[in-house]
């Protein structure tokens, strides 16, 4: 049998060379940037490092998230943006500070009914998956402001995202959505644009805009 190829393992990464990892953001935030590190698995010697703000994985090659990330307790930002994610822990609903969460432009199929256990979540990422459904525990995420699911595979509106009082905006671009045709079936269809925002939020003449883009489509 031949070997793997050091590209198809990822590289590794030591103690040491995470811990030139850490930095200071703008606003005095700890934050462990691990982005374009050529990783395929979470490095286990991070956990050394757990007392962050803000943990930064993304770009990388990483397939699962273990369960030893609710080591993080304390960060407020975890981004997992452009890896091969297939699956979620449900430790990730530990992370009770965390504010953002992106995900966006992995493979995720579904998701852990923990996620709704993050009561603090501000801001969610969640585009570019394959993702047709969210769990119904998305519901007690009461904090949510702003949800992307631009680009997954959802056919309808989720449901559970109608309970969120402080919700401003849900991108939903890019998805197949039922529309009634003229004869009065149901029939799928690609999304161009699909913004869910409160008109309190809105500007007057974005106002203006949205509710004359609303009488062109029910005519």
């Amino acid at each position: 049998m031949g070997k793997k190829t050091k590209a198809a393992e990822g590289k590794t990464i030591t103690s040491k060379a995470a811990q030139n990892c850490v930095e200071l953001t703008p606003e005095g935030k700890r934050r462990l940037n691990l982005s374009f590190k050529e990783l395929a698995v979470v490095p286990k010697c991070i956990q050394k490092l757990c007392v962050m703000d803000e943990l930064d994985l993304s770009r990388n090659r990483i397939r699962t998230v273990p369960d030893f990330i609710d080591s993080f307790i304390s960060i407020c930002a975890l981004d997992l943006h452009s890896n091969y994610l297939e699956q979620l822990p449900g430790a990730i609903g530990r992370l009770r500070n965390l504010l953002v969460l992106n995900l966006c432009n992995n493979r995720l199929t579904s998701l852990p009914s923990e996620l709704g256990l993050l009561k603090n979540l501000h801001t969610l990422n969640l585009c570019i998956n394959q993702l047709d459904a969210l769990p119904s525990s998305f519901g007690a995420l009461k904090e949510l402001c702003h949800v992307s699911l631009s680009d997954n595979r959802f056919a309808r509106f989720p449901g559970c995202l109608s309970r969120l009082d402080k919700l401003q905006e849900v991108n939903m671009a890019g998805n197949p959505v039922l529309a009634k045709e003229a004869a009065g079936h149901e029939s799928l269809v690609m999304t161009e644009r699909f913004y869910m925002v409160k008109e309190s939020v809105l500007c007057g003449v974005c106002l203006n805009k949205c509710q004359a883009e609303r009488r062109e489509m029910e005519q």
